[in-house]
């Protein structure tokens, strides 16, 4: 084949314009990546040989070679692992072929940080290199192919790359860097072991460099110089991170491991490392983050985390390995009972990895619980429970106080968590205790129900909350009038989330839960005889209004009663208790869902002026639609007819 040209696909052609301009704000990382990377060909290799041991061909061993040439200006990362064909060459080199491409490019802001850790979850590092290098030649075979199919991919960065056929006696991947001047430092052997060191240490393959020794000037004032043994040594600690003893992982390459495995540029909140034995055995490296992806929210995304087993890569996102509603945590299971050869299908249906999922939930729920403990509260390791296998050798290791942590994971991951109360019905008491919200008496969502059912006036027999689009709609909305006025505490909730996952919390330790906007306002011993009494008579003074209103509102209205829940307002719309809020509603139809029709119910404050006037108003009609649409709007609704509604205000106005 003679030596093509190709365009780089456009989204690439931008990012490499980023990175080119300094996207990494630390130049080093370009390192970590091709290591990575060549790491990741490895693991490939080795799955792919699992099922075609003929692959190795003469090169049993996996490993990874860096060396460097100051005078050429080169630094040359090389694997034996998978390696590349020509097809695959244009493919991966010169496209970005992960889903959400576009929204990846749109996400792209020139900020360096933000920027920086988006081209990590893409996976995408290999451009990283032109951080440091002017121009990148990667030769490549893919494993089974012979000699003559090697490849050569070179490029400068700009617009397009060259592609041509070459012999390559060896399998994997070289890829060479032609340093810029700037960048020359990366061409020494101590400052290639300093990053090594930092950032690649806990990669299971050994990484080898080129041995050096210091060699004296041969003549009087001639200057020494380090000069190439020509024998390589393994430079890294070449032992999978999760398989080494506690004592001997320092916080720091816990997270660098979990930087790795992550492609994130801020350490994780806190971790959990355990060795689990007994009726199934297995590993468990698994990392809270301190921030939510951008993808979080994605359904197309995969989200899992990385299986081994007996330390042998077998893939990236095993799902089955967490319910969907710990999809961001990170780490790896290594599991030594699962066959080698274990596919997504069999893993649904394996009883091991039915007990490593139980096992991880309950562990990852342990570790939060011990996050949302009071800063100066020890955190001992979460008890197994009594199904569970005899764990050994446990720590957590966290870097800041509980509290803090805590409320840094709920801000980022609260909404997730609250899934897992209709989708873990066995863990629902334990995600129920972590759930935190803003409520009548905090606009911080530091509460708990714990701290709620503490707080609760004598006589009180519900945990009483609300939904609503925003905490601002939630602490104006009329139906809190009454409860604001006992003194009553209210839950704020304003995730989307939570109308549909309070469906599977009735109650909570023995107390129902009731939304304020359900029903009629019933509040028990907290009212009292006197208040019934005028209620009463409120209702039977105005019996003929109460009809009025529902002639005028036969359309929009299932029913009209007067209330006592308002105190200020003039009316307000609820629901019957085994009705669908009206929140709910508008989140469904907000997302596609066809939703029933079904009637609010009006309550009217007889009390209110403006219901006053009503009775006898030439413009009842008018008045009577104008109550109902303000009552819509104050829930965070819309008038049915927004110009109907404004002409009819007018009107009045005029």
């Amino acid at each position: 084949m003679t030596k093509q040209s190709h365009a780089f696909q456009a989204e690439v052609a931008q990012l490499l314009h980023l990175v080119t301009h300094s996207l990494y704000s630390n130049k080093e990382i370009f390192l970590r990546e091709l290591i990575s990377n060549a790491s990741d060909a490895c693991d490939k290799l080795r799955f792919e040989a699992l099922a075609d041991a003929s692959l190795y061909g003469d090169q049993p061993e996996l490993r990874v070679r860096i060396a460097f040439d100051k005078a050429a200006r080169t630094l040359t990362v090389t694997d034996t692992g998978i390696g590349m064909s020509q097809d695959e060459a244009v493919a991966h080199l010169g496209t970005i072929a992960k889903s959400g491409t576009r929204e990846f490019m749109a996400r792209l802001s020139g900020d360096q940080k933000a920027d920086a850790q988006l081209i990590g979850q893409f996976g995408v590092g290999f451009y990283s290199g032109f951080i440091v290098a002017d121009r990148i030649a990667v030769e490549s075979r893919r494993a089974g192919l012979p000699p003559e199919q090697g490849v050569r991919w070179t490029s400068d960065g700009s617009g397009a790359f060259e592609v041509e056929a070459i012999t390559r006696a060896e399998r994997g991947t070289s890829v060479t860097l032609h340093l810029r001047e700037d960048a020359l430092e990366y061409a020494d052997g101590w400052r290639i072991k300093e990053l090594i060191n930092k950032y690649s240490d806990h990669i299971a393959l050994p990484i080898q460099m080129e041995g050096e020794k210091w060699e004296e000037g041969k003549e009087e004032g001639q200057p020494g110089q380090m000069v190439k043994t020509g024998e390589w040594e393994t430079v890294n600690q070449a032992t999978a991170l999760w398989t080494r003893p506690k004592k001997d992982i320092s916080d720091e390459q816990y997270t660098q491991f979990y930087e790795q495995i992550a492609h994130d540029w801020q350490p994780p909140l806190a971790w959990t490392h355990n060795r689990v034995e007994g009726a199934t055995e297995y590993t468990q490296l698994l990392y809270l983050p301190s921030h939510a992806p951008f993808d979080l929210w994605d359904r197309e995304k995969k989200a899992g985390i990385k299986l081994y087993v007996r330390r042998v890569f077998i893939m990236d996102e095993a799902e089955q390995l967490l319910p969907r509603y710990l999809r961001f945590v990170k780490g790896v299971i290594d599991s030594a009972d699962l066959p080698l050869n274990v596919s997504r299908e069999l893993l649904q249906e394996s009883r091991d990895v039915r007990a490593i999922r139980e096992g991880n939930t309950r562990r990852v729920l342990g570790l939060l619980e011990d996050l949302a403990k009071a800063p100066a509260a020890a955190a001992p390791e979460p008890a197994p429970a009594a199904d569970d296998a005899a764990v050994t050798d446990v720590q957590d290791k966290n870097e800041a106080q509980a509290g803090d942590k805590y409320a840094t994971f709920w801000h980022e991951f609260g909404a997730v968590l609250k899934e897992g109360l209709g989708e873990d019905a066995g863990n629902r008491e334990r995600i129920a205790r972590l759930l935190r919200y803003a409520s009548t008496t905090s606009d911080s969502a530091n509460v708990t129900l714990d701290d709620y059912k503490g707080r609760m006036k004598e006589g009180q027999k519900a945990i009483y909350y609300i939904t609503a689009d925003s905490l601002a709609a939630a602490k104006g909305s009329p139906q809190l009038e009454l409860f604001k006025k006992k003194g009553i505490e209210v839950l704020l909730m304003t995730d989307r989330v939570d109308e549909w996952s309070l469906s599977f919390l009735r109650e909570f330790d023995g107390t129902p839960l009731q939304s304020v906007a359900k029903g009629a306002v019933d509040l028990g011993d907290l009212q009292d005889e006197a208040e019934k009494k005028a209620a009463e008579e409120a209702a039977e003074a105005v019996k003929p209004l109460i009809e009025h209103l529902k002639e005028a509102l036969k359309d929009s209205v299932e029913d009209v009663r007067v209330t006592t829940r308002l105190v200020d307002s003039p009316a307000c719309l609820v629901v019957k208790d085994a009705g669908m809020s009206l929140q709910l509603e508008r989140l469904m139809r907000q997302a596609g869902q066809a939703v029933p029709a079904a009637k609010p119910v009006l309550e009217i404050n007889p009390e209110h002026p403006l219901v006053k006037k009503l009775e006898g108003n030439p413009h009842f009609d008018d008045l009577a639609h104008i109550l109902f649409d303000q009552a819509l709007l104050a829930e965070g609704g819309l008038p049915q007819d927004p110009a109907a509604y404004v002409r009819r205000v007018n009107a009045l106005l005029v």
